[in-house]
């Protein structure tokens, strides 16, 4: 059998181990062209420019009535 630990860890002790455990949020940033809110040093996916030249191209969706 592994070793037990010899005393209980108090509450205390077991809380600022799991302090790193938070989530963040992301850091969103406008984007330059369209002014979408998107990660920054990534790619575009609504217009596709990246640091204000055009990346790739986005084909725009036809609506449906």
């Amino acid at each position: 059998m592994p070793p037990q630990p010899k005393r209980k860890l108090s509450k205390g002790r077991r809380d600022r181990r799991r302090a790193h455990d938070a989530l963040e949020a992301p850091n969103l940033v406008a984007c330059t062209n369209c002014g979408t809110m998107i990660l920054s040093h990534i790619v575009c996916p609504n217009c596709g420019f990246y640091k204000g030249r055009e990346v790739i191209e986005v084909k725009k969706e036809k609506k449906k009535k």
